[in-house]
């Protein structure tokens, strides 16, 4: 049977240039590690705790927007959890790349940079991705600069006709929504470091020191 590698891909950072930060997300799962068991365990907590099964997303989980707009803040912070706990089940990994938009003059820069730094992290794994017969990128094509990114990175490592580009929604699949999770993640410490974490990310996460001591190191054990 052929092995099929997935690649699904987040990003934080609007298409306007006005967001201080830009990062971009990259989740890889072999598609023979089944996710079904830590997908029900998942939905059975959130029955039980007697919240909505929707399409996780951050960033209006965290400020109450859009599907979580009626829920109270411990709701969502019991969601961020179960999510969190899901994610440490999972059989994926994924690497994350982060930019200061300051050091980009345009987003082309940026797109080159992104390309490079893809291309540079496949070539250091380079006998993971080539064990594979099959390689699919999920990517909803939100950002032009993205899928131009992955187009000259991952088609130009891997072996050309290997790849085949699919959109995605938030809805469509969980592990598009466990890079949205990790791509948050990632921000958060930016922003922790950088001394820009303000009131959301302390009421979800705490401090920095809990914030590391818990989030990221769970997040970081998924690291490739």
């Amino acid at each position: 049977m052929a092995k099929e590698l997935s690649i699904f891909v987040d990003e934080s950072g609007d298409r306007g240039g006005k967001a201080r930060y830009y990062l971009l997300t990259l989740v890889f799962h072999n598609q023979a590690d089944s996710i079904a068991e830590a997908v029900t365990g998942y939905e059975a907590k959130l029955a039980r705790a007697d919240l909505p099964n929707i399409p996780f997303h951050s960033e209006p989980l965290m400020n109450g927007h859009k599907d979580y707009e009626f829920l109270g803040i411990e709701q969502r912070k019991a969601m961020l959890a179960y999510f969190s706990s899901f994610v440490r089940r999972l059989p994926i990994s994924y690497t994350t790349f982060a930019y200061r938009r300051s050091q980009f003059e345009d987003p082309t820069r940026l797109m080159e940079r992104m390309g490079r730094d893809i291309s540079s992290a496949m070539v250091e794994h380079l006998d993971f991705f080539q064990s594979f017969d099959d390689v699919k990128v999920y990517y909803d094509n939100g950002q032009d600069i993205v899928k131009q990114a992955l187009d000259r990175s991952v088609g130009k490592v891997l072996s050309k006709g290997v790849v085949r580009r699919r959109k995605t929604s938030m809805t469509d699949y969980r592990l598009e929504q466990v890079a949205d999770y990790l791509c948050t993640i990632e921000l958060a410490l930016v922003k922790y470091e950088a001394k820009e974490d303000g009131e959301t990310y302390n009421k979800f996460f705490g401090g920095i020191g809990s914030f590391k001591r818990n989030w990221l190191k769970q997040a970081r054990s998924k690291r490739i």
